[in-house]
């Protein structure tokens, strides 16, 4: 399965049993567990930073670093200007894959970041997109939730690897009464 953009925003009631699975429609336009094939790719849209987004990331981290904050000491930089915060890009990268709607409403949590590397520096006014391939899947020990194993690599305007890594993420699978009745159609 290969999807490329945006999915669409419908979303419905989740209630605190439909989280393992036990009740009502699915939360959102996402893809349950079962939907997911290994080596399945996905390309989110671009997002290009801008210096708004990096001060507010130092307002909000408190992280005033004159190499990602100061344009006279960044000059004097191997780099020449300022770089954008590694764990910015990051934050954008879990944005980015949200437009993808691919996830929305059965996602259970974001068990970690593996591997993460950061490869190439960004700068204000580079463009990023995520390309993240499904590597991996398994069953959860709740029989409601499966695991993905998703590999990430962030590009730029250029399509130079930025960074890239792993984020694995808890996801519903489909409820057994949906199996059920896809079954009593046929």
């Amino acid at each position: 399965m290969t999807a490329i953009g945006v999915v669409g925003a419908t979303v419905y009631a989740l209630d605190d049993d439909a989280v393992d699975g036990k009740r009502g429609e699915m939360a959102g336009p996402g893809l349950w567990f079962e939907d997911f094939d290994i080596g399945a790719t996905f390309e989110t849209p671009g997002r290009t930073i801008t210096e708004s987004d990096l001060m507010a990331f130092a307002g909000l981290s408190g992280d005033f670093n004159p190499i990602h904050t100061d344009h006279v000491y960044a000059a004097a930089t191997p780099y020449g200007r300022p770089v954008v915060y590694g764990v910015l890009v990051l934050s954008i990268v879990t944005g980015l894959t949200a437009r993808l709607g691919i996830f929305d409403g059965t996602t259970i949590a974001m068990l970690g970041i593996e591997e993460w590397r950061f490869l190439k520096p960004v700068f204000v006014g580079d463009t990023i997109r995520v390309h993240l391939t499904i590597r991996d899947k398994r069953p959860a020990s709740h029989p409601q939730r499966g695991i993905l194993m998703r590999e990430y690599h962030v590009v730029n305007q250029r399509d130079e690897i930025v960074q890239n890594g792993f984020i694995n993420l808890m996801v519903r699978r489909r409820p057994t009464d949906t199996l059920e009745s896809a079954d009593d159609a046929e």
